[in-house]
């Protein structure tokens, strides 16, 4: 039994074409080098050797099986379409170079638009097997209503590359719209204005150089929708047409449907097409079908959508306007020199899909809202720069005379030797920067900040969600994923539906899941050894240049270590994200996914725990592991591998910790923009050099060659892109109490990644495939976990981490002035170096410089226990810290989750203006049910009548 396939909603009424085809009916142009005066053919009556014999019960394109070409033969209007273009003429050009390319978007006739491009590269010793598959696919394409039209490799500049169009006529169009569920505009959205608010009136009349020109992009009509339905198409609605019996808003079949669209309807039927003869028994469960494996399998190099035509143009979009659609969107978004307006997202939305468009709508969400934490983490910044000469325990370090002198115990075993306090000066100063008290007040305002950022993402998805006609797409339009279709084998009815459908039992499903959840234990057990490695290193590299005679290396051994440390690991995670991919694609399809939203699911959330792992695992080393369980002289921690553990500076491990959230947040985001802005253009430059060498006049370099030298949009769409960003999201939010100008680069990064990303989608890449999309997916849930893992890693940082509450429980409880006067060597212990460990005692004491030292002194709070010589215990300042440490994270834990609930309760998921609107829009479409069923009864009486 069929099933209801994919569909996807119709966009905004009002679009004006593509101005890149005006005139070409009337200046009547012909391609040169095409044969002239080529007679269209009939699939049914095709030219003898146009296409080998091919079986006649060829299997039609999965899940429309019979669908389409059964009515067009019921009706008498099967007009599919194929034109051979083998042999070209070598005709001079008699228009200008512009005009002939802006032809090549329409077929020969200069009517028929080009919804797809299939381009191959025939060799001369080439398999057989490829042409088979090829002439298979395409007569199956032609049986389900398609037209064709070919393009020879001696009509391309390159001269070694055929290509196939495919246009979808006007009736194939209605049909798969109506069978795709897609939603047609009713009527003008009557209540936008409505329901306007003064305050949004009055800011309207406000100029803001954010805003777009509206001369150059004028707002376009919204209308109320509802799913599409031939019977309710009476009569076209327009100029030459008015009948108030259709239902549908149609004023132009040429506009009717955007290019976007056309070509979604256009992929849902090559991706379902057969390329081989089956037989019947084997047709329904085989795999050998879809332009995705034929791209796979090299049959052919390319299949995509084209591009409007040139994205610049020699005339002011100004003074002329725009040549097409991707023109504009190039001037008006794509142009490094608009960084600062805001994003057409209805236009992009309109040219690449709802998929791109949700992207960039919640990029550009999410940038504005860093803007206001970003000044808040530089002016928590400028304040401990501003007071870093006021603060007494850095100062006491640097320059009292006493403390300044301790002696301090060795950091590792026998290789170094005791030190100086005043060698940690530079590294205590540093640290005040990013420790001190408007750090912890900035942490708090970024746990809020998160909360608040995805509460106010849901209202404005919501009204993306209506505007966009996505409201119902995951439930009531997606359909099951040809893939699955065709792996499992077992079908029944879907109780819902009443229709058969795929079906995968649930002992199946928990043997898969078991599988692959073991598998990606293993995986990320093998993350957790490269940090450990990693690890390793730092205690190795550190031991070793504490002991090196030069001053300038030891008195830097923490900090060349720390640095070195964080350049490895950067490597090893670029190293481990490529491998990781490929194992959570081989994960995801064990798992058999029914719906290709499900898939996406699955696979993003196995990447992003390789990827939590990869990049947070040496972080959360160094914020919660490092320093914490080193022992104390005499007695150390050797549970690693027989090795002492690192220990942090008298300072504290936070400036470490904000070196490596430093390199691995900033050298990532550097490294992605420059790989996003090169490669791109290299892998463009180096396909089209051939293309280029070719100077004959009489070869128009078309526009469906100019794309297919393109570079293609990676296979996994938008993941790369949404999991840099979430990534990011981390960095700004785990970590922010360790690094409070994590916001700013990430705005700065923001703004950069924008444009960067669109001059990719408009310039460097093929154009996407206008896919659909309800919202960002499981990306929201991945952002609401971090935010409630930065809520415990911020109130743990600011208490275990930083000095914060160590300063507030001597301040009020045991300094004798009430300053931190003396915080230094409250925090210092002493030790008897007569009870060092014998693997502890350094090689070289440099009796020299500290004479015959009896004690020295470390970081913690331990006293010597009178009773038992060479033991030392807890102090009470030490149980007082800890007592206050927990209170502090649990006090900060119930203020922002109580804060996070009010926002919750005071800000609907939903405005109200977008309820009002779809209760509106749900009326009409009752209303238009009604209307057509009276219609219906009135001819019929009518015809009753008559009879």
């Amino acid at each position: 039994m069929a099933r209801v396939p994919i569909g996807f909603e119709l966009q905004e009424e009002g679009h004006k074409g593509d101005p890149a085809l005006i005139n070409v009916t009337q200046i009547n142009v012909n391609y040169p080098g095409y044969p002239q005066d080529q007679p269209e053919v009939a699939p049914g009556g095709s030219e003898p050797g146009l296409y080998p014999s091919v079986s006649d019960n060829s299997p039609a394109p999965i899940g429309f099986e019979g669908h389409v070409q059964s009515e067009l033969k019921e009706n008498g209007e099967d007009n599919s379409v194929s034109v051979n273009m083998d042999s070209p003429q070598n005709e001079e050009a008699g228009e200008d170079e512009m005009i002939n390319e802006k032809a090549t978007l329409v077929f020969r006739d200069g009517k028929r638009k080009i919804d797809y491009v299939l381009a191959y590269e025939p060799e001369d010793n080439e398999d057989l097997k490829k042409e088979q598959r090829r002439n298979t696919f395409e007569k199956n394409l032609i049986e389900e209503g398609l037209e064709l039209e070919h393009e020879g490799k001696e009509t391309s500049k390159n001269g070694k590359t055929c290509f196939t169009k495919v246009h979808v006529p006007w009736e194939t169009m209605l049909r798969y719209a109506e069978l795709l569920n897609v939603k047609m505009p009713l009527a003008v959205n009557d209540m936008e204005t409505q329901l306007e608010s003064c305050f949004e009136n009055c800011w309207k009349k406000f100029p803001s150089p954010f805003e777009l020109d509206e001369d150059l992009l004028p707002e376009e009509p919204n209308y109320f929708t509802a799913p599409f339905n031939r019977s309710r198409m009476d009569q076209y609605i327009g100029v030459e047409y008015i009948d108030k019996e259709g239902q549908f808003v149609i004023k132009d079949k040429d506009t009717f449907f955007t290019h976007a669209q056309r070509s979604k309807i256009c992929y849902e039927i090559l991706s379902r097409a057969h390329f081989l003869d089956l037989d019947d028994d084997d047709d329904k469960f085989n795999k050998k079908f879809g332009v995705r494996k034929l791209v796979d399998n090299q049959t052919y190099n390319a299949a995509y959508p084209l591009h409007d035509g040139r994205y610049h143009s020699d005339h002011s979009l100004l003074t002329v306007g725009k040549d097409n659609d991707r023109h504009l969107l190039y001037e008006l978004w794509a142009r490094p020199g608009r960084w600062y307006k805001y994003q057409p997202l209805d236009q992009i939305r309109g040219y690449f899909g709802e998929k791109v468009g949700i992207y960039f709508s919640w990029l550009g969400f999410y940038t504005s809202m860093l803007i206001p934490v970003a000044i808040a983490g530089v002016v928590a910044f400028i304040y401990g720069l501003a007071t870093i000469m006021d603060d007494v325990p850095s100062t006491e370090i640097c320059e009292d005379p006493v403390i300044s002198n301790y002696t301090m115990c060795p950091m590792c075993d026998q290789r170094c030797s005791y030190w100086h306090l005043s060698d940690s000066c530079t590294y205590s100063r540093a640290t005040y920067l990013f420790d001190n008290p408007a750090t912890v007040c900035f942490a708090i305002v970024m746990a809020l900040w998160a909360s608040f950022f995805l509460e106010f993402w849901k209202r404005r998805q919501a009204e993306i969600e209506y505007e966009w006609d996505v409201a119902d797409f995951e439930e009531g339009e997606e359909t099951v994923r040809p893939e699955y279709e065709a792996s499992v084998s077992r079908r029944r009815t879907n109780p819902v539906t009443n229709r058969e459908e795929p079906y995968v039992p649930g002992w199946s499903k928990g043997f898969r899941y078991f599988t692959s959840f073991s598998i990606l234990l293993f995986f990320l057990a093998l993350v957790l050894a490269a940090v450990f490695s990693v690890i390793l290193y730092r205690i190795v590299m550190s031991a070793i240049l504490y002991g090196n005679s030069e001053s300038i290396i030891k008195t830097r051994a923490s900090f060349i270590s720390s640095i070195s440390a964080a350049c490895i690991n950067l490597v090893i995670i670029l190293i481990l994200n490529m491998f990781y991919q490929r194992v959570a694609y081989f994960l995801t399809e064990l798992e058999q996914h029914r719906t290709l939203t499900e898939w996406e699911d699955a696979f993003t959330f196995k990447m992003f725990l390789f990827q939590f792992v990869n990049f947070y695992s040496s972080i959360f080393y160094i914020a919660f592991f490092k320093g914490k369980f080193v022992g104390r002289p005499g007695d150390y921690n050797r549970s690693l591998l027989d090795k002492r553990q690192e220990e942090c500076d008298p300072s504290g491990c936070l400036i470490e910790l904000c070196i490596q959230l430093g390199i691995v947040m900033v050298g990532k985001q550097i490294i992605n923009n420059v790989k996003e802005i090169l490669i791109p253009k290299l892998m463009v430059w180096f396909r089209s050099r051939q293309s280029l060498k070719e100077t004959s006049e009489e070869k128009v370099y078309s526009r469906w060659e100019q794309d297919y030298n393109l570079a293609s949009m990676p296979a996994l769409g938008l993941f790369d892109e949404y999991l840099e960003m979430v990534i990011q999201y981390g960095f700004v939010t785990i970590f922010v109490a360790a690094f409070p100008l994590a916001p700013l680069f990430a705005l700065l990064n923001n703004v950069i990644e924008i444009r960067v990303d669109a001059y990719k989608f408009t310039t460097q890449w093929k154009r996407p495939l206008a896919e659909r999309a309800q919202d960002i997916g499981i990306w929201f849930g991945i952002l609401r976990g971090i935010s409630a893992i930065a809520v415990i890693s911020n109130a743990a940082i600011i208490a275990f981490t930083s000095e914060f509450i160590p300063k507030l429980v001597y301040l009020y409880g045991y300094s004798p002035d009430q300053t931190l006067s003396g915080y230094t060597n409250f925090s210092l212990s002493e030790f008897k170096v007569q009870y060092f460990a014998p693997q502890s005692v350094p090689d070289d004491p440099k009796m020299e410089i500290f004479g015959n030292v009896t004690q020295c002194r470390y970081r913690g709070y331990f006293a010597d226990d009178p009773s038992s010589p060479g033991e030392y215990k807890y102090t009470m300042a030490y149980w007082h810290i800890l007592a206050a440490k927990l209170a502090f994270v649990v006090v900060f834990e119930n203020l922002v989750v109580f804060c996070t609930w009010l926002v919750m309760y005071l800000v609907p998921d939903m405005p109200y203006k977008v309820k009002l609107q779809m209760l509106r829009e749900n009326f009409l479409a009752k209303e238009a049910l009604f209307s057509a069923d009276s219609i219906q009864k009135q001819r019929e009486r009518k015809n009753a009548s008559s009879n």
